[in-house]
C-alpha cells in the first residue's frame, strides 16, 4: 500500500503542469488625447453627443464662480475645484454668462489664473463628462490665456 501511494503521489508530480515563464513587462503607450475644436454653443444645443468627448473651446472669460459645485449627479467638491463661466458667444453688446456650461478647474491650478478678467480670450480643454439637467459639465485638463483686456501690470498700480 505504501509503495502504491508513493507511486501514485510520484505520478502527479511528474505530471503536473509546468509554470508558465514569466514574461517581462511590455512597455504600453498611451495613446495622446486629442481634443475637438468645438463652438460652446454647439456643445450646449446638444450636450449628450458630447458626452465623454474631449473638447477644445475658445471663448471670453466671464468669471469664476460657485455653479454647479457638490451637485450630486455630476459631482466636483466644492473643496478641490473651482467652477468658470464663459461669455455666450451670441450676445454682442452685454456680457451674458453662458450658465449652461459648467467649467470644472481644480483649485492649484485656478489659483494661477487669478489675474482673469471679464472678456479675457482663453482656450480651454476638457472633457464632457456629464450632461446632467441638460447642461454641459465639463472637466477643464488644461487652460491657457490668449489674450487680456488689461495686463496684470496695469492692475497692480
Amino acid at each position: 500500500m505504501v509503495s502504491v501511494s508513493f507511486g501514485l503521489g510520484s505520478y502527479a508530480v511528474i505530471k503536473a503542469p509546468d509554470k508558465a515563464p514569466v514574461q517581462q513587462a511590455q512597455k504600453i503607450t498611451a495613446t495622446p488625447v486629442v481634443y475637438e475644436p468645438a463652438s460652446s454653443l454647439t456643445i450646449v444645443l446638444n450636450p449628450t453627443k458630447y458626452l465623454n468627448k474631449h473638447v477644445k473651446i475658445r471663448a471670453k472669460f466671464d468669471k469664476f464662480s460657485i455653479l454647479g459645485l457638490d451637485y450630486k449627479p455630476a459631482f466636483r467638491s466644492s473643496d478641490k475645484y473651482i467652477t468658470f463661466l464663459i461669455k455666450r458667444d451670441d450676445v454682442i453688446n452685454h456680457v451674458v454668462p453662458l450658465s449652461e456650461m459648467k467649467n470644472f478647474l481644480k483649485k492649484e491650478v485656478a489659483e494661477k489664473f487669478i489675474d482673469l478678467s471679464t472678456g479675457d480670450e482663453i482656450e480651454y480643454s476638457g472633457t464632457v463628462f456629464s450632461d446632467a439637467l441638460g447642461d454641459t459639465w465639463i472637466e477643464v485638463e488644461d487652460l491657457k490665456v490668449l489674450s487680456q483686456k488689461t495686463p496684470k501690470d496695469a492692475k497692480k498700480k
